[in-house]
Formats: C-alpha cells, structure tokens, sequence
C-alpha cells in the first residue's frame, strides 16, 4: 500500500521547505560569488597598477644607468688625465710650488712692512 503524499521523493509537505532550503544555498553562493567577483575586480586592477608601476621603475632604472655610464667615461677620463699629469716632470711642478710660496712670502713679507 502506499500512503497519500509519499512518493519516489520528499512528501509533499517537505517540498516547499527543501526548495526554501535550496533557495537559501543559493543566494548565499551568489552573495559568495558576487565577493569573489570584488575581490577578484579589487586585485586586477592592483596587479594592473603594481605593471604600471614595475615599468616606470624599469624606465628610471635604465635612464640612471645611462647617466652613472656617463659619470663613469668622465671619471675616467679625469683619471687619465691625472695619471698623465703625475708622470709629467717633477720638475715643473716643484718649480711652480716654490715661485708660488715665494709670492705668498713676498706678498706677506711687503704687508708687514707697510705697518
């Protein structure tokens, strides 16, 4: 025999409850989904920013290899020439000096005497 209301499913009286039941889950997958969805939105564009941002960071990176380039050929250059002027004569240089401090000691020796 079978009873009124029991079928291969839910009795009828559970029906309406097991949809309500379904219908709960499912809004809540899509309150779920529609946060994911945000999240997902919210770290694109971050990850769109942290490109733009690493490509700037590339371009001045670049352009301050090229300057410290630069720096580097007229240092060197600098080197060159002070290594050329230290090989040079001595002689010359220690001549300069002395006419130099005798200058100083004549200019000094004149402001003395004026006094």
């Amino acid at each position: 025999m079978r009873r009124a209301g029991l079928g291969d499913g839910a009795p009828a009286a559970n029906y309406g409850y097991a949809k309500s039941g379904y219908s709960v889950y499912e809004e809540e997958n899509e309150r779920l989904t529609e946060s994911l969805r945000t999240k997902v939105s919210a770290i694109k564009s971050l990850s769109i920013e942290i490109g733009t941002e690493v490509k700037n960071q590339n371009k001045m990176l670049s352009e301050m290899e090229s300057d410290f380039e630069s720096a580097g050929g007229l240092l060197g250059a600098t080197m060159g020439r002070l290594k050329s002027l230290s090989r040079g004569s001595q002689t010359k240089l220690l001549g300069y000096m002395m006419l130099f401090a005798f200058f100083v000691f004549f200019v000094l020796y004149w402001v003395i005497k004026l006094r």
